[in-house]
């Protein structure tokens, strides 16, 4: 039975399936939520917000006396700088301004996160000292992107979807003259970290090591789910690529195998055209008054065994026939010996 069908539907199965699983495992990641939140904010931001009165900054990171700290977004306009934290999270959120911890309840699971609004203090804070400003001219915004649901009253500066494009456009007050606005703009550009791989790990070993410190716990690296699953991912490309590969010769060379088998009967078994006037010897001899000498012409003729110049051009034209199906090495090779002593033999006989 021939499972080669079987084999390559399969094989085409998990090259459609891979990218699948892959792409799943990214969007349940932690970190794609994270960077896909931030993505809606910097796209609603662009969208709806005037891009001459309000300057995106994106992923700050800045340097603090005790370490690093990492800004989702920042929007410096005449009406103040915007300090913005995404949390992109889903359920019933419950959460007071003063409470440290805040709790995500998704059915019967609770989690704890820590308070958004005290996660942004220190923000606020760091570019506050950067840039020289005042606490009327620096706004700390929390924005809630996802299927989530507050279940407890909210300050106006936690909001959910497009509720922080409402928020910023809410202060009209000119705060900053365009002078400032450059030098606010200019201060974080050259204050910044390069925004880099390198940079966020750095800053991710910096928040491990301080979750460690209060709550007395060792600093744990994350499980690296993520790599975890595309390096399973290569793997499994890899054991595949080398399965068909095999495969792939073995039924190459078993093609070729049988293919010759099957050429040699028949070129043996191949009929002679004097085999048909044999059968048919009885009809002519009752049909026809022949001499005896003609019909021991015509036997000697009939059990003549074929000669080897005729089986040499049967077993090149078989060759050539399993060639065109099959272009096989090996059996290329056989057929250009094959011609190639036809075409010898041939020569001589002429």
């Amino acid at each position: 039975m021939d499972l080669s069908p079987i084999y390559q539907l399969l094989n085409t199965a998990l090259w459609y399936l891979l990218p699948l699983v892959i792409i799943a495992g990214l969007i349940k990641s932690p970190w794609f939520k994270g960077k896909f939140g931030e993505f809606l904010v910097n796209l609603s931001a662009r969208w709806f917000l005037d891009n001459s009165r309000y300057h995106l900054i994106k992923n700050v990171t800045l340097p603090t006396e005790d370490g690093t700290t990492q800004i989702d977004h920042v929007l410096v306009s005449e009406f103040g700088v915007f300090v913005v934290e995404t949390k992109n999270m889903k359920g019933w959120i419950f959460g007071s301004p003063h409470q440290r911890s805040w709790t995500q309840k998704i059915f019967r699971s609770n989690h704890k996160f820590q308070n958004p609004l005290h996660q942004n203090y220190k923000h606020v804070k760091t570019l506050q000292a950067l840039l020289g400003l005042g606490d009327h001219q620096v706004h700390s915004l929390v924005v809630f992107v996802g299927n989530s649901t507050f279940k407890t009253p909210m300050p106006e500066n936690v909001t959910q979807g497009l509720g922080y494009v409402r928020y910023i456009k809410s202060k009209t007050d000119r705060v900053l003259t365009q002078e400032e606005v450059a030098q606010a703009r200019e201060k974080v550009a050259s204050g910044r970290l390069k925004a880099s791989f390198a940079t966020d790990q750095a800053h991710a070993r910096y928040v491990r090591g301080l979750v460690a410190e209060r709550y007395g716990n060792e600093p744990r690296r994350p499980k690296n789910g993520l790599l975890r699953l595309l390096a399973f991912s290569v793997l499994m490309l890899g054991v595949g690529a080398i399965g068909l590969n095999a495969y792939s010769n073995f039924a190459s060379q078993a093609m070729a195998l049988g293919t010759k088998r099957s050429a040699e009967p028949r070129v043996n078994s191949v009929p002679q055209p004097s085999l048909h006037r044999a059968e048919s010897e009885p009809e002519i001899e009752s049909r026809t008054a022949e001499p005896l000498a003609s019909s021991n012409v015509i036997d000697q003729r009939v059990h003549q065994p074929p000669s080897e110049l005729f089986l040499a051009r049967q077993e090149c034209n078989s060759l050539i026939a399993a060639v065109i199906g099959n272009p096989d090495p090996r059996l290329m090779r056989d057929k250009d010996k094959a011609c190639a002593r036809y075409e010898a033999m041939k020569g001589e006989m002429n």
